[in-house]
C-alpha cells in the first residue's frame, strides 16, 4: 500500500484525534529545543512541522517522505521536502544537526542501514531523535492484534480500542519494534548518550481524553523518543 491515497485520511485521523495529536507534538517539541538545523525523515503531511513552527518557534524546514501524496502536503505546509524512502535518501553531510524520525522508525523496512547512515552523516555531537510506538506499549500490542486479525471488527478487540482508531491501512504496513531493540541499533551504530521521553501514558480508550505533557523515561507511554548523540572524538 502506498501512503498517497491516504493521505487526507492520516490527517483527517489526528484532527480527530486531538488531544493525541496535541500529546504527540508536546513530547516532540520537548526533544527538539536547541536541536539546530533539523531533517525530518518521513515528514509525511508535514503537519507535525506546521504546528512546531506556528505553536513552537520550531522550524524544520527540510523533509524526506516516499509518498508523493504526503509530500505534496508537506511542501504546501512551507517544507523542502525530497521524494524519497528513507533508505535511499541523501541526509547530507554534517549539514544537520538533528536528524528526527517522528512516527517513521515503523515504516523503515531496513532501520539498522538508515540508523547506520544517519550517524555517519551526523556532526560530531548531532542527534538522532527516534520517536513512534513502542512493539511493547499498549498501543503497540493492540495494534499488532489488528494487524493479525486484520481488521478492528472482531470480538478479540470489542471493548479494547478508541473510538476513532488508527486507520487499519496504516496498521497493516507498520513494523513496531520494541524501545530495547531501538537502544540496540543506536548503540550499534556508535550513538552514546541516550536519553528517553514518552507521552499517551494512558489506557488507549482514554488517550484522547486529555493533553499531556511528556514526562522522562519509558515503560508508561505508548509513544516515545528515543534521542541520542554521535560523540565528539
Amino acid at each position: 500500500m502506498g501512503f498517497d491515497e491516504y493521505a487526507s485520511q492520516y490527517d483527517a485521523w489526528f484532527l480527530d484525534n486531538m488531544n493525541v495529536l496535541r500529546s504527540e507534538v508536546n513530547l516532540v517539541a520537548s526533544v527538539l529545543k536547541d536541536a539546530g538545523n533539523v531533517l525530518s525523515v518521513g515528514c509525511g503531511s508535514g503537519l507535525f512541522e506546521k504546528i512546531l513552527r506556528e505553536e513552537f518557534n520550531i522550524v524544520v524546514n527540510d523533509g524526506i517522505e516516499p509518498s508523493e501524496g504526503m509530500g505534496e502536503i508537506a511542501r504546501r505546509r512551507g517544507m523542502n521536502v525530497t521524494r524519497a524512502t528513507a533508505e535511499e535518501a541523501d541526509f547530507g553531510s554534517g549539514e544537520y544537526d538533528t536528524i528526527l524520525f517522528n512516527g517513521s522508525p515503523s515504516y523503515i523496512t531496513d532501520l539498522r542501514s538508515v540508523v547506520r547512515k544517519a550517524y555517519d552523516a551526523l556532526p560530531e555531537g548531532g542527534r538522532i531523535i527516534l520517536v513512534d510506538v513502542p512493539k511493547e506499549s499498549s498501543y503497540g500490542i493492540m495494534y499488532n492484534l489488528a494487524k493479525a486479525l486484520g481488521t478492528w471488527n472482531h470480538p478479540l478487540l470489542e471493548g479494547v480500542y478508541p473510538p476513532n482508531p488508527y486507520p487499519i491501512e496504516f496498521v497493516e504496513v507498520a513494523n513496531w519494534r520494541t524501545t530495547a531493540e531501538k537502544v540496540a541499533l543506536l548503540r550499534e551504530a556508535g550513538f552514546t548518550d541516550l536519553t528517553f521521553a514518552q507521552t499517551l501514558t494512558f489506557h488507549p480508550l482514554c488517550s484522547d481524553m486529555e493533553e499531556e505533557q511528556p514526562v522522562e523515561g519509558y515503560g508508561k507511554g505508548d509513544y516515545v523518543a528515543v534521542t541520542a548523540v554521535k560523540p565528539r572524538g
